[in-house]
């Protein structure tokens, strides 16, 4: 199967000095670098295989990380990106868990590196990701699932609009336990007025007056 059977994938978006791109094997060490500094802000959030966070986030570690991305895509299941600021990758965001047909939906994770948080990184990086899947990727619904307890996680989704749609008990395995999540989605419909969710973004993020 040839790389980019996947609608509207691989691609490259870019808004300011955000952007999104596709892995690369030179990614490792700075993919590694950003991972074990971000230990604390990242581990209590993500569903890991057991083992020191230092081997498991390793740069001989993201090689197989790419690898699974690269499959994962290949079958057009997925579309990973590496979400970089001033060209400097300091997170991740995923289409994943991608079904067509009559669904036409996908599911959305991300982190970013806590040395950048705040600066409207991510919002904009989950903007430019929602318009791609709802225009190139094909796709009509994203959703987007957070432990009731990831407040920052779960203010970017609401500044953005999404829609608080479920709450799922005893959800996923995470940090030892079955974690509870709080659900949100998001239609295409819902931005088609808005010009697209990064035209949203913006204007929420425009100096009133």
């Amino acid at each position: 199967m040839m790389f980019g059977v996947s609608p509207g994938w691989p691609v490259v978006l870019v808004d300011g000095q955000v952007s999104l791109r596709p892995y690369r094997r030179s990614d490792a060490t700075a993919w590694a670098e950003v991972r074990r500094a971000n230990q604390e802000w990242l581990a209590p959030w993500e569903s890991s295989p057991p083992g020191p966070w230092a081997e498991l986030n390793s740069p001989s570690a993201f090689r197989y990380v790419h690898r699974d991305q690269r499959r994962s895509a290949r079958r057009g299941e997925s579309m990973p990106f590496a979400v970089c600021f001033r060209g400097h990758l300091v997170g991740h965001l995923n289409l994943g868990n991608i079904v067509r047909r009559a669904f036409c939906s996908a599911y959305v994770g991300y982190w970013v590196d806590s040395r950048v948080a705040g600066q409207g990184i991510i919002p904009t990086a989950l903007a430019l990701a929602v318009d791609h899947a709802f225009g190139p990727g094909g796709l009509h619904r994203v959703e987007v699932n957070i432990r009731p307890e990831n407040k920052p996680s779960r203010r970017v989704v609401e500044k953005l609009g999404f829609r608080e749609e479920a709450y799922h008990p005893r959800y996923m395995h995470i940090d030892g336990a079955w974690r509870d999540h709080i659900g949100y989605a998001m239609t295409s419909e819902e931005v088609a007025a808005d010009g697209g969710l990064l035209a949203r973004w913006h204007r929420l993020r425009a100096p009133a007056g």
